[in-house]
């Protein structure tokens, strides 16, 4: 009896493991299998290549017209460079790649149910890789008073309104309770001083034009009054003159790792 039981729970076992070597497998677990890529009719797949090979962690991109609204879907290619993007409604799509360190690429036209190999193009500079860092890395090269200035002194000592007691509730002026509650400071528009702004003799004098500008205007000035708005804007003239100049980002951003390439975002 008990051999007979232990032979049935062994071809249990086999049966389970023949079963599940025959299941179909998710295209994000077949990093150390096959290459395949597999899609059906309303999918749009294949595989990102450069000059360098395969690469992984790069975002593809589906955009399409044809449709009432304009609609694009977006996922991340895995560590072989395969990419799949699922569930999409029967049109034509463009479809390109776009990645850190890389340019965007040509874009492909394609429609549901169709492979496409995809060309990434490597950035010819350290310059032109850095036009796609999210914004953050570049507002990050605003230089900031030192700690050493506050608390605040008021117009009679620093100019840093007394009631700023550090230099946090600085920073908290020029990000969350401040600028970036309306802006995405960092962004070409803001780290850039546009010509359609008009002539100015300084990056100072742009500044202090460019904050008048919008409906937002009375805002601004109130919390670069808060902030103290002499420093203020001498601070963002002087990070748009580095900028102008050539300076980049300290900091690379990596690509996305692990889960956060099990992402399918459409807009």
């Amino acid at each position: 009896m008990r051999v007979t039981k232990l032979l049935y729970l062994g071809m249990i076992a086999i049966g389970m493991g023949s079963f599940l070597i025959a299941a179909p497998v998710p295209l994000g677990s077949q990093q150390g299998g096959g290459t395949a890529v597999r899609i059906d009719n309303d999918d749009i797949g294949g595989v990102v290549r450069s000059a360098n090979g395969p690469e992984a962690g790069v975002w593809v991109i589906a955009e399409t017209t044809d449709l009432p609204t304009k609609y694009a879907k977006i996922v991340v290619t895995d560590d072989l460079g395969r990419y799949v993007i699922p569930d999409l409604p029967k049109a034509n799509y463009n479809i390109w790649v776009r990645g850190y360190g890389l340019i965007d690429g040509p874009k492909a036209r394609a429609t549901p149910g169709k492979m496409v190999n995809l060309k990434a193009v490597t950035a010819p500079s350290e310059s032109a890789a850095a036009q796609y860092y999210p914004s953050i890395y570049w507002y990050s090269m605003l230089k900031i008073p030192d700690k050493s200035n506050f608390p605040g002194t008021g117009a009679d000592g620093n100019g840093i309104p007394g009631r700023l007691r550090s230099q946090g509730q600085w920073l908290a002026g020029i990000k969350t309770l401040g600028c970036n509650s309306c802006h995405q400071l960092g962004n070409k528009a803001t780290r850039v001083i546009s010509k359609d702004l008009g002539h100015f003799n300084s990056s100072l004098d742009a500044w202090q034009r460019r904050v008048l500008s919008g409906q937002a205007s009375e805002i601004m000035i109130r919390n670069l009054k808060d902030l103290e708005p002499v420093l203020a804007l001498q601070l963002f003239a002087d990070w748009t003159d580095r900028i102008a100049a050539g300076e980049l980002p300290k900091a690379k951003p990596p690509r996305p790792q692990g889960k956060e390439r099990n992402v399918v975002i459409t807009l």
